[in-house]
């Protein structure tokens, strides 16, 4: 069983900074790609940002590139989201996810509300 813990959400201001935090327990192994998704009211999810357990790639969606950097922390089974520069549309309930693959997620976490104020 895997577990996926969010955290670090909250209410800024535009402009402002946040990090968020996903913490990973249980039997990852197999499972190369964390992901974070976002989902604002009304609308998809959507893609944000991806890193490998192992190795160095990276993934941003074009809205967050050069804003928001994903980084992990292997000893801790934590992965990170930096966010600065954020804009209110930005807004959205954010989610960590564990794949095997950029478009294979199968672990989700319960997901941690950033809301930016304009």
């Amino acid at each position: 069983q895997v577990q996926l813990v969010e955290s670090g959400g909250g209410l800024v201001q535009a402009g402002g900074s946040l990090r968020l935090s996903c913490a990973a327990s249980g039997r990852t192994f197999g499972n190369n790609h964390m992901g974070w998704f976002r989902q604002a009211p009304g609308k998809d999810r959507e893609f944000v940002a991806a890193i490998l357990w192992y190795g160095t790639a990276t993934w941003y969606a074009d809205s967050v590139k050069g804003r928001f950097t994903i980084s992990r922390d292997n000893a801790k089974n934590t992965v990170y989201l930096q966010m600065n520069s954020l804009k209110p549309e930005d807004t959205a309930v954010y989610y960590c996810a564990l794949g095997v693959d950029l478009s294979t997620y199968d672990y989700w976490g319960q997901g941690t509300q950033v809301t930016v104020s304009s």
